[in-house]
C-alpha cells in the first residue's frame, strides 16, 4: 500500500511537463485545517463554539476497513459526491482553482482528468491516516 503511495507522485511527475506539482500539505494547512486542525482530527479554530463537527481526517483509512479511499476522498473535496446528510459547511473545492488536470487511469482502465491540487491533498490525506 505505501510503496504503490510513494510511486504515485512519480508517475504524475512524468505526467505533469510544465507545471509544478503542489504540495499536499500546504494545500491541506491552507484550505482545510481551518475546520479540520494542523493535525487533521477535526480541530481546528473555525469549528471551534460554533456548533459544527469536522471529520476527523486521520482516520478515513479506519473507517474504511483499512483501505484509504482514494477515489471517494477526491470526489467529496471536489465537490462531486456529497451524501444528502453531508454538511454544506464544507466548501465545494472543486469550484476553485486546483491546478491543471492530468489524465488519472481508474480501476476500470478509463481515464479522468484530476486536478494535480486534488492529488497532491489525497496524497497528503493518506500520508496522515493513523490504523
Amino acid at each position: 500500500m505505501r510503496k504503490s503511495m510513494m510511486l504515485f507522485p512519480l508517475l504524475l511527475a512524468a505526467c505533469v511537463t510544465e507545471t509544478e506539482i503542489p504540495d499536499g500539505r500546504n494545500a491541506f494547512m491552507q484550505d482545510c485545517a481551518g475546520c479540520h486542525g494542523t493535525d487533521g482530527k477535526g480541530s481546528g479554530p473555525l469549528v471551534s463554539g460554533v456548533g459544527l463537527i469536522a471529520a476527523d481526517l486521520t482516520k478515513i483509512s479506519t473507517r474504511n476497513g483499512g483501505v484509504f479511499p482514494r477515489q471517494e476522498v477526491m470526489a467529496i473535496i471536489d465537490g462531486l459526491d456529497r451524501e444528502p446528510h453531508f454538511s454544506r459547511a464544507m466548501p465545494e473545492f472543486g469550484a476553485g482553482d486546483l491546478g491543471e488536470a492530468v489524465i488519472v487511469e481508474g480501476a476500470d482502465g478509463l481515464g479522468t482528468p484530476t486536478p494535480i491540487g486534488l492529488i497532491a491533498l489525497a496524497d497528503y490525506l493518506e500520508q496522515i491516516q493513523e490504523l
